[in-house]
């Protein structure tokens, strides 16, 4: 049988307090033996409710309804738990976006991977040990005998995906299904990670592959499905459908990737419902012009940072400045510092060696209590601001402790519902906590915080790399916004290169802590002149559509 998938009028519903939600509303999907295809859509589109209700995970409480629910030809309607432990690693592999969180914290690699050996019967218990180094060794995880006794938390973020791949293929399942496997991955290990999902097709693996990055689509993807409030709204092979997009939501995905070629336009396109639920979009409009950037009076001065642990050390001889009103991106690999370089500017963590000077008075060397007045005039964005948020305090809580302590309560509930609709969120939402609402909102939130004292600089740390293209879009053009109005300063920390290319003035290139290439953002990534630049930008993924680059 060529069908390895057959999926017709699939429809998942959950019960809330709120009503029924229809996640996924009359899906048809088919997978062929040995194709590769793609779902995409933003956050809440039922990807991956769909994909993983094709392993019987579709998540507590769910009601699921199909006319046709096959694997390689059986009818999994129906199934109780133990017949879907009998699929789940044998007939179909699940790869999940988080690693750490999938993988067991207190096993090792090795024993998570010799599990689905053992509960599969695929060798005996003597031959285990050396399967599972194999196996580690096939998705080209360096030392594996090594690896293999360690546990998740002792692995690099790519390591830890790619055991979690060869977790996954133990079994030899026909169907490998990965559910956002790079988004948080920097543009290297990423490409090592397409690499070797392609390699599964050389091996007669199907891929079902869900993401929200198109260009990573595109590289790897057969055909493409474009999912949309629980239903696919277009599909069908990759280069058509990136190229001659027919539906206006694709057209609206892809105009909202950030490249060289965006720069000075709006990502997000401002959209209407029409008759029959159909997206009409409109001509896309240019961001504000930017406040001068005022050279000649740095906002942030960086000199010789350097700090170590142990005998490792992260940051070395850093030394940079930023001036009002400039974008200054920070790009690099995880683990080269970028991160560790942050908390050291927003005076975080203190260097071993160097100092950082803010709005021309000494900020690293400085004591907590003479900082503290000038805390207000720097902000940091967090690629996960619920990390960063009290999970006590409401969303107006959040932003008003940002504001002037000597408003009234009114002017203070005022100016918090000003910040909100600044962000693009109701007034209503200030009542709420953070965890009940989506990311790309808590996002917007960590930003209203941010913004609320009209900072002069905000330290933005990956800030958009877990959001989908289109709330990413959202989140670039508010930030563009602010800036244009204020005159704020941004130190924009990213390992996606489109980002940085679309929204910066200049960039610094770092890597083993070190920054080995900088100047204007159209002149380093289009003249690289370090070997470690162009390695960065030749491992990022090319997304070709209609004359667009």
């Amino acid at each position: 049988m060529s069908q390895l998938v057959a999926v017709k009028n699939l429809h998942v519903t959950f019960a809330t307090k709120g009503g029924e939600v229809r996640a996924v509303r009359g899906v048809d999907l088919t997978v062929e033996r040995g194709e590769f295809v793609a779902i995409v859509g933003e956050s809440g589109s039922g990807k991956s409710v769909t994909v993983r209700t094709l392993v019987g995970l579709p998540g507590p409480g769910a009601r699921v309804k199909a006319t046709r629910l096959e694997l390689a030809g059986q009818d999994v309607r129906g199934h109780r738990p133990r017949d879907w432990r009998r699929i789940r690693g044998r007939l179909a592999g699940l790869v999940l976006q988080d690693a750490l969180v999938s993988l067991d914290p207190l096993r090792t690699v090795g024993a998570e991977i010799a599990e689905v050996l053992a509960t599969h019967d695929i060798v005996n218990r003597w031959e285990r040990a050396g399967r599972t180094i194999h196996l580690l060794d096939q998705v080209h995880v360096p030392e594996p005998e090594r690896r293999s006794r360690q546990y998740p938390h002792q692995l690099s973020g790519g390591l830890r995906q790619r055991a979690l791949i060869a977790s996954a293929i133990a079994g030899e399942p026909a169907l490998l299904i990965a559910d956002e496997p790079t988004t948080a991955l920097d543009v290297t290990v990423q490409a090592q990670i397409l690499s070797l999902l392609a390699e599964r097709r050389a091996a007669g693996q199907s891929l079902l592959l869900v993401s929200h990055d198109l260009a990573v689509v595109g590289q790897i993807a057969d055909r493409i499905l474009v999912m949309r409030d629980g239903q696919v709204v277009e599909q069908g092979p990759a280069d058509r459908l990136l190229r001659a997009p027919n539906h206006p939501y694709t057209r609206q995905l892809l105009d909202a990737v950030p490249s060289a070629s965006s720069r000075g336009r709006r990502l997000s396109t401002p959209a209407r419902r029409g008759p029959g639920r159909t997206v009409v979009v409109r001509v896309q409009a240019t961001l504000p012009a930017r406040q001068p950037v005022r050279a000649g009076d740095p906002v942030l001065s960086v000199a010789g940072l350097t700090k170590r642990y142990g005998e490792h050390t992260v940051v070395r001889n850093v030394s940079f400045t930023i001036a009002r009103g400039e974008t200054l991106g920070l790009v690099g690999e995880s683990g080269s510092g970028k991160s560790t370089l942050a908390r050291i500017v927003a005076g975080l963590l203190p260097p071993d060696a160097g100092d950082v000077t803010f709005e021309r008075t000494p900020w690293s060397a400085a004591v907590e209590r003479r900082r503290r007045p000038l805390r207000r005039r720097l902000q940091v964005i967090s690629q996960d601001p619920m990390s960063s948020f009290d999970p006590r305090y409401t969303v107006g809580q959040l932003i008003a402790e940002n504001l002037d302590p000597g408003l009234t309560r009114a002017a203070r509930v005022d100016d918090v519902t000003a910040l909100l609709r600044r962000v693009g969120l109701e007034p209503h939402l200030r009542d709420r906590h953070p965890r009940s609402l989506s990311g790309g909102q808590r996002q917007r939130v960590a930003i209203a915080r941010a913004v609320a004292p009209r900072p002069t600089l905000i330290v933005c740390d990956e800030p958009v790399s877990a959001l989908d293209v289109s709330v990413q879009a959202q989140v670039l053009d508010l930030l563009a916004d602010l800036r244009a109005a204020d005159g704020t300063a941004l130190l924009f920390i990213s390992h996606d290169l489109g980002v940085v290319h679309h929204l910066a003035d200049r960039v610094l290139v770092m890597k083993d802590g070190e920054i080995v290439e900088d100047g204007p953002v159209g002149d380093v990534f289009t003249y690289p002149r370090h070997d470690y630049t162009r390695s960065l930008l030749d491992a990022l993924p090319d997304l070709v559509t209609d004359g667009r680059p």
